[in-house]
C-alpha cells in the first residue's frame, strides 16, 4: 500500500493505493520551472516562430477585419501581457483592420458584480 498527498479542494487529502494498481508515478516539476525569458518574450518568440502557420502579421494584411477570441478572468491566460503584444503587431502590419474582442465565457456561471 503506497500513500500520496494529493490536491483536493483549497487543501490536500492522503489517499491509500494498492502497490498492484500503481503501474507509476508522474510529478509535476511545473512548480519549479524557471523560464530563460520573460513572458512578454515568450509571446513574441512565439509570435516570430509560428508553427504551421504564416506570421501573425502576413495573416493580417489587406484583411479588413478580424476577430480575436480570448478567454474571460475565471480562466488562467496572460491576457494582459498577450492582448498589447497581439493588438500593437496587428496595428503595426495593419493599422486599418477593424478588430472586435470576443471574451469566451464558456459555460460557467455569469459574471456579477460583487
Amino acid at each position: 500500500m503506497k500513500t500520496f498527498n494529493v490536491p483536493y479542494a483549497k487543501g490536500f487529502v492522503d489517499i491509500n493505493i494498492p502497490d498492484q494498481n500503481i503501474a507509476g508515478v508522474l510529478e509535476s516539476k511545473a512548480h519549479s520551472y524557471k523560464p530563460e525569458l520573460s513572458q512578454e518574450a515568450l509571446v513574441e518568440h512565439a509570435l516570430d516562430n509560428p508553427i504551421g502557420s504564416q506570421r501573425l502579421e502576413e495573416l493580417v494584411k489587406g484583411k479588413s477585419n478580424m476577430v480575436i477570441i480570448t478567454s474571460d478572468h475565471t480562466r488562467p491566460v496572460p491576457s494582459k501581457i498577450t492582448m498589447p503584444i497581439l493588438l500593437r503587431r496587428i496595428r503595426e502590419a495593419n493599422p486599418s483592420i477593424d478588430i472586435t474582442i470576443l471574451l469566451a465565457t464558456g459555460f460557467h456561471r455569469p459574471t456579477t458584480h460583487e
